[in-house]
Formats: C-alpha cells, structure tokens, sequence
C-alpha cells in the first residue's frame, strides 16, 4: 500500500501517519511519499498533533519513509532523520508497484 501526503497540515499529517500505522498494524506492507508541503511534516512541530511520534512509531514498525528530494530544496529543509531522501522515479515506481495507493493533502 502506498500513501501520498503532500499537506504540512498537523491534522491531516497526524491522520495520514495514523492510518499508515493502522494499516501496518494489520499486516499491510506500507511505503509513505512525503511530497510538496508533505515533506515539512518530518519537522513539524504541534501541541495536539504529534505527527513526529506518528512518524517513529511507523518507522518502528518497519514502515518506510520517502521524501521529495526537490521538495525538500525548494523548502531549504532537512528530514529530521525520519525519512530517506528520493526522486520522483521513485514514486512512479511505487504507485505502480502497489495494490492501492491513498493521498492526504
């Protein structure tokens, strides 16, 4: 299953990150594309929206976090170490690997 976020909204990321934590709960391998807005998501910083503990519970389940290289350039921003920096190759790829895919943003 492939999960596209590409929002910096905290509820949305939070929402998008628990999803993706439901979804490995349950057995389905999960791969999440951070892209546009969606890449300062790694960094973000909310009072009710912890999506950085969202982020490392996935991590700490084997999920795998990609982000937009260009995007993160373009924002000048850094991925706080939770996720691997990729291409736009890389989500062709997995959009056309994957059974389903799903988009928050």
């Amino acid at each position: 299953m492939g999960v596209l976020v590409s929002t910096n909204d905290p509820e949305t990321g939070w929402n998008a990150f628990r999803f993706a934590n439901t979804a490995r709960e349950v057995g389905h391998d999960v791969q999440v594309f951070l892209m546009g807005k969606g890449v300062e998501l790694a960094v973000l910083k909310h009072p009710s929206f912890d999506v950085g503990k969202q982020i490392h519970r996935f991590s700490g389940k084997g999920g795998k976090v990609l982000a937009c290289g260009t995007c993160l350039d373009l924002r000048k921003q850094g991925t706080a170490n939770l996720c691997d920096v990729s291409t736009m190759n890389t989500l062709v790829d997995l959009v056309g690997s994957v059974d389903r895919m799903v988009s928050f943003g």
